[in-house]
């Protein structure tokens, strides 16, 4: 699930020697408090890990774990970790690959067989790279119906089945949940059994990640964390949804302390060959890899990739030059797991982080926010519409849960579980036309193209 938004090969040293202790200027208590930060602005509670090599530097949980019971997060507390899913997924296509059971240059319709002819160019590296053209299942209107409901894999590919393609395969890059399904589908025939199964027996084994698995709803699991969303006055409880839904897409629970086994492994190369971790870790359009995102910032080489499911948010991040591993997982959502992963990392190399002030709320009358109410375009066949309750205006795009919205002033608005703002827009009259999307950095123009939500 996404937040309202909207090729050179890199050659990688996957096992530096590292440093002998970390850099002075790494504190624990200064993750700490960018951390609280986050989790006193209400866009957090979870666990945080912070390593180098070996090396743990920091690994706290924040917050409940079960806010009705008050039962407190801990560093082992298991959190849905949504489409940090898919580097598991792309390793167990790697994986079976080394075996002979595939070749990432299949077409999908080896596989799957019920694909149309529109199809028969699409490969398994279009699904791993987002470079299909599939439609993305979770961006339908109608997912709020059915994600409450048990399903199979085949019949959320039918969702988007016969739907055009986007574009040609290969020709641009859109992230799209229905690829990665597929990719468990591709999976399941291949290896001859269920994809929990093969990712059990082969990766969550053979690494020691105990605390790790496929998310389903029955069975008791312990230590499993219950979601929370922002509601206008605080926590909610999150929607349900029947974890037969994301799949391979990002079904998956873990830990912090898992993902680190995860990451030892993976780039200490105690799972896949050489030659197939390159492939994984090659970028193509759009900086993204075989499920995960390959980029440079500041200077150094990042490898990541973050996940947001009803309830939760995951954020997993790696530098290869000096092994550094940061983890944030979070059971209430908000974009604090982004944040955190980010300034964590910049602290862990030595840099400074400054952090923000945390936004005034003012009150805005509800005859003003009555004026806002309706329906809003932010692109072909994704909607924002705006309704209230109690006094409090809420948000709700295509394909997503409801958010509230913090006002900043009588026509800006700054949504509770995700970075931007959102900036209501008159004609001369005074007549609410649109709306503006602020976030990273672009504005979306949304005109409103109903009065009452659709």
């Amino acid at each position: 699930m996404r937040a309202i938004l909207a090729c050179t090969v890199c050659l990688f040293v996957f096992a530096p020697a590292y440093p002998a202790a970390a850099p002075a200027d790494i504190s624990a208590g200064r993750m700490d408090q960018i951390v609280q930060h986050w989790v006193d602005a209400q866009q957090f509670m979870g666990a945080v890990l912070v390593a180098r090599g070996d090396k743990i530097l920091f690994n706290k949980a924040y917050g409940s774990a079960n806010l009705e019971w008050s039962i407190p997060n801990t560093t082992t507390t298991r959190f849905r970790i949504a489409s940090v899913t898919k580097q598991f997924t792309a390793a167990a296509i790697l994986l079976l690959e080394e075996r002979g059971k595939l070749k990432v240059e299949d077409p999908i319709k080896k596989y799957y067989p019920e694909a149309p002819a529109a199809w028969d160019k699409i490969t398994l590296v279009n699904l791993l790279q987002h470079t299909s053209g599939i439609p993305n299942y979770t961006d339908e209107s109608d997912m709020g119906s059915w994600m409450t409901q048990r399903t199979t894999p085949a019949d959320i590919v039918k969702r988007v089945r016969d739907k055009p393609l986007l574009f040609e395969p290969g020709a641009e890059m859109r992230y799209t949940n229905t690829g990665y399904v597929l990719l468990g589908i591709a999976i399941e025939k291949a290896a001859g059994m269920s994809y929990a199964a093969f990712l059990k027996q082969n990766i969550f084994n053979p690494l020691g990640m105990k605390d790790s698995g496929y998310d389903e709803n029955e069975p008791i699991i312990a230590r499993r964390a219950a979601g929370y969303s922002q509601g206008p006055t605080g926590p909610i409880n999150a929607k349900y949804m029947d974890m037969t839904n994301p799949f391979s897409a990002g079904a998956l629970y873990s830990t912090v302390e898992d993902l680190l086994r995860w990451e030892r492994g993976l780039f200490g190369k105690k799972l896949l060959s050489e030659a197939s971790l390159k492939k994984m870790t090659t970028p193509g359009k759009n900086e993204y890899a075989f499920g995960l995102y390959v980029s440079e910032k500041a200077g150094r080489l990042a490898i990541r990739h973050a996940g947001g499911i009803a309830g939760f948010n995951s954020h997993l991040v790696y530098f290869p030059q000096d092994a550094v591993t940061v983890v944030a997982l979070s059971n209430l959502n908000g974009f604090g797991t982004d944040k955190i992963a980010d300034q964590l990392s910049a602290v862990a190399h030595g840099e400074a982080v400054v952090l923000p002030p945390r936004p005034k709320s003012v009150p805005v009358a509800r005859s003003i926010l009555e004026k806002y109410v309706g329906t809003y375009q932010l692109g072909p066949n994704f909607n924002i519409w705006f309704t209230i309750e109690g006094d409090h205006l809420m948000s709700q795009a295509t394909g997503q849960p409801k958010f509230a919205m913090q006002a900043e002033s009588e026509t800006k608005f700054a949504p509770t579980a995700f970075e931007a703002q959102l900036e209501f827009q008159m004609d001369a009259s005074g007549k609410v036309v649109s709306v503006i999307l602020h976030q990273g950095g672009n504005d979306t123009v949304a005109p409103r193209i109903s009065d009452s939500p659709l």
